[in-house]
């Protein structure tokens, strides 16, 4: 695919820039957000119970210090003293370090009393169903074993809470009880980050005859999908996430908020679907549609992504950053995803065009020629991008199959298979005609 400068120069290098740079014209120039702190306040309303404290912790653990740190650290300790777990409570105080001033410091007297009456209720608790066994009343067993699973869940003790929820399989009596058991394990194992215990019992409900709730389904699949993102199976977490029901609204928000459903599933789309799934699945997704305007960055990064508006697209993504960084599920990800989303961009950019201006490129992506060219040949060593690169007049050449010749040796392939299928029939035909059969040895 030999082209002198004159050709190159021509149309097909003119049509470059409405591939990623036609919102930098003046008639298409869209507004880019630019990136806000986050709003500590409104993030964690958006949840309730452990996963709030959990998520207020690792935004003091990670984002750097400061206010942020001194604000996420007085939510938690706020949040904390709503409980009964002690444990936590120290653990914060000690992270506060007399910062926040007397009124944040170390309260004795609530942990003494927070501990005296959970040893009480650890008490009645043990000998009611110590009274249960005895009677063995299955029912009341089951009870028993779940009440001492929520105990111990209050008091920060997870896998005791796990031991005790599981403990109930064995006199669950129906369906909804063993649902109940799976959903108590779900909850507690995303807590300790065991994410195959999730799995396993995400797919020991869906072996379960009964048809389940809307709502139910819907947390199983937010289970499913968390799961899969952190084995960095993005594929099948969009999956997962994109087929939430939005009747979940906000009644798993001890685990996931409908933001999170919007934000996990759009950019692991993103990263992992190719052009028509990304319309199929996410774009003329009505039920995922509802949560994506809740999260109108995200809606907007997914059309300019299919619109082939890069430059846009990635800066979205680039003001988005700081605030996944935060995020407790997505931190480890965002590296990964950021790059497979930029390199399927890369990729999409190029495919249409026999040839293309690296220099006009560089600019609908924001980036030096230089900085593209080292992008393209790991993408092109990668065999990902069938091209070659003239550095000495920066334009990348596309390698398109011979279709003509493709066509021709598909033909003669299916030529050979036709004859080859039609000899094989004639002679089966003339066995069975003279009646010949093989006989065995």
């Amino acid at each position: 695919m030999e082209r002198d400068d004159e050709e190159t120069s021509g149309p097909m290098m003119e049509m470059c820039t409405t591939n990623g740079g036609g919102e930098e014209t003046s008639s298409n120039r869209r507004p880019i957000i630019t990136g806000e702190p986050l709003d500590i306040e409104a993030y964690a309303s958006m949840y309730r119970g452990r996963t709030k404290i959990t998520r207020l912790l690792f935004i003091a653990n990670h984002c750097g210090g400061g206010n942020m740190q001194l604000e996420a650290l007085r939510m938690a300790y706020d949040e904390i003293k709503k409980g009964e777990n002690t444990q936590l409570f120290r653990e914060v105080v000690s992270k506060i370090n007399g910062r926040l001033g007397d009124k944040y410091g170390m309260d004795s007297a609530w942990c003494e009393t927070v501990d005296r009456r959970a040893e009480l209720k650890k008490g009645k608790l043990d000998s009611e169903l110590a009274s249960y066994r005895t009677n063995l009343i299955k029912e009341s067993i089951r009870m028993g074993y779940n009440d001492f699973g929520d105990f111990y869940y209050a008091c920060g003790l997870l896998n005791d809470a796990f031991k005790n929820y599981v403990r109930t399989r064995d006199y669950c009596t129906t369906a909804k009880h063993i649902i109940h058991m799976c959903m108590n394990a779900i909850l507690v194992s995303i807590e300790m980050g065991q994410f195959s215990h999730v799995s396993s019992y995400v797919n020991k409900v869906d072996q379960n005859p009964e048809t389940l709730d809307p709502i139910v389904a819907a947390k199983l699949r937010c289970a499913s999908g968390l799961a899969h993102l952190e084995l960095k199976k993005y594929k099948l977490a969009a999956r997962k996430f994109l087929d939430v029901n939005p009747e979940l609204g906000s009644s798993y928000n001890e685990v996931i908020a409908p933001q999170d459903v919007a934000t996990y599933g759009g950019l692991c789309a993103l990263a992992s679907f190719d052009r028509s799934e990304l319309k199929a699945k996410v774009i003329d997704n009505i039920n995922f549609r509802n949560f994506l305007e809740l999260v109108p960055e995200v809606r907007e990064l997914i059309n300019d992504f299919y619109s082939s508006r890069y430059a846009s697209c990635l800066e979205y993504l680039g003001s988005l950053r700081a605030n996944l960084l935060l995020d407790i599920h997505l931190h480890d990800h965002i590296d990964t995803l950021y790059d497979q989303i930029r390199k399927k961009a890369l990729i999409q950019y190029t495919l249409p065009f026999v040839s293309v201006d690296l220099s006009r490129m560089a600019d609908a992506f924001k980036t030096s020629v230089s900085g593209l060219e080292k992008e393209l040949e790991a993408l092109i060593t990668d065999d990902q991008i069938q091209a070659r690169i003239d550095s000495h007049n920066k334009i990348l050449y596309a390698r398109h199959a011979d279709q003509r010749n493709a066509t021709f040796q598909k033909v003669l392939q299916m030529g050979n298979e036709f004859d080859r299928d039609v000899r094989s029939m004639m002679l089966r035909a003339n066995l069975l005609k003279h009646e010949y059969h093989a006989r065995k040895p």
